[in-house]
């Protein structure tokens, strides 16, 4: 099954502040939050256990910027992922959900 949200970050986002002065980025960390927070909403679930098995930072993100995520839920809970900044690839990967917590 396939599914859609947007990602919004603030023109004065907190973490772009000094990630990089003069040329400020969303950090990855902050990027892989918000699409992990997307996904268990959608799913109406908390956070669960998870592991990340591969993901790509392809241009920056900037704050003021809107990332439009798409993802297909895939086979033994591994979901694949991508965010469109511009109709351009920003980030993509693979997670799989339902991983017991170490």
């Amino acid at each position: 099954m396939s599914h859609t949200a947007e990602i919004t970050f603030a023109a004065d986002h907190p973490a772009a502040q000094g990630h990089f002065p003069g040329n400020p980025i969303i950090p990855g960390a902050v990027l892989l939050d918000e699409v992990l927070g997307a996904i268990f909403a959608s799913q109406n679930r908390a956070e669960a256990g998870f592991e990340i098995l591969s993901v790509k930072f392809l241009q920056p993100v900037r704050p003021g910027s809107r990332l439009m995520l798409h993802w297909d839920d895939g086979a033994a809970g591994q979901i694949r992922f991508q965010c469109l900044l511009s109709d351009q690839p920003a980030v993509s990967g693979t997670l799989r959900l339902g991983v017991p917590s170490r």
